[in-house]
């Protein structure tokens, strides 16, 4: 594992995340009718408690490195901001509609990683994004113009706020904050926010929502440590076309569990991501050897 280079190791992550997070998409919906936020509140309660055992088995230690309070807050903010979105859209839309408008998250990332990071894009990354972003619009084209127009926009600003977030793990990475303390803070944050409305607005569950949202939690708890891995390992510009490789993993869990059967728009909005990530991966490898190739010569040379 340590021979493999961090950009492979973030790309093997956030697909990582993103099947897990499909699953978390999947049980949500299972959970039925149960208000967004309550659903919001058992999903990080769940990944806080697998975050506060981790630590204490790791014994990192609940610390925060020096000048990362306030990533972690805006980690936490945006992202609970995202959760919040993300599932109500997943009650109100169609999953393959929730779904790609929670996938503008990498397309946000980048955007701001630009303007905060100060990571350069060159246009070919652009262009593969921008690629991978029409083919996820092939996906969810049946049925997208007749989402409504509420969810569908709390939808978008669920991804924008993810791809905040996901800005703000980068900047903790280098700052050499914990991943476990990183989805500890960010659960116990939101669980925060959502419990005084969880108090005065309790819904009674059945037995198996309880389970779906246990399960959902677990899901996310998987899906945020190997998110906050891979965005700590390498720039969003490198790996986060492979966080839309959730699009087809979602497609599997509907025909296997809603009995959804995608239609000719939704194969070609596949063959289309599938692509420009194996593109990328391999024009980005080719870039990395050829700039290891490249000091040995000039070594030579002199």
């Amino acid at each position: 594992m340590n021979n493999i280079s961090n950009r492979t190791k973030g790309i093997l992550c956030i697909i990582c995340a993103a099947f897990c997070f499909a699953f978390m998409n999947a049980f949500v919906k299972l959970a039925g009718d149960l208000p967004s936020i309550e659903k919001s509140f058992f999903r990080n309660f769940v990944a806080l408690i697998i975050a506060f055992f981790v630590l204490i088995k790791k014994k990192e230690g609940f610390h925060i490195v020096k000048g990362a309070f306030i990533c972690l807050f805006l980690r936490s903010f945006f992202g609970t901001i995202g959760i919040l979105c993300n599932f109500y859209a997943i009650d109100h839309l169609v999953i393959s509609d929730a779904s790609m408008l929670n996938k503008m998250s990498p397309f946000f990332a980048i955007i701001f990683s630009y303007f905060i990071l100060k990571e350069k894009l060159t246009l070919r990354q652009g262009l593969i994004v921008i690629t991978a972003f029409i083919g996820s619009l092939f996906i969810i084209k049946p049925t997208f113009s007749n989402a409504s127009l509420f969810p569908s926009v709390l939808g978008l600003i669920g991804g924008m706020g993810a791809g905040i977030a996901y800005t703000m793990v980068r900047i903790l990475g280098k700052k050499g904050q914990h991943a476990s303390f990183v989805v500890f803070f960010f659960s116990g944050f939101s669980c925060l926010v959502t419990l005084p409305y969880l108090i005065f607005n309790y819904h009674p569950m059945t037995k198996m929502q309880l389970i779906s949202l246990l399960l959902a939690g677990v899901s996310a708890a998987g899906g945020q440590y190997s998110i906050t891995a891979a965005y700590m390992f390498a720039p969003a510009k490198e790996i986060s076309v492979y966080d839309y490789s959730q699009i087809i993993f979602a497609a599997i869990l509907g025909f296997i569990m809603f009995g959804q059967t995608p239609d000719i728009f939704s194969v070609i909005g596949y063959v289309i991501i599938i692509s420009v990530a194996i593109i990328n991966y391999k024009l980005s490898f080719k870039a990395s050897h050829e700039q290891k190739i490249l000091p040995n010569s000039a070594s030579v040379l002199k």
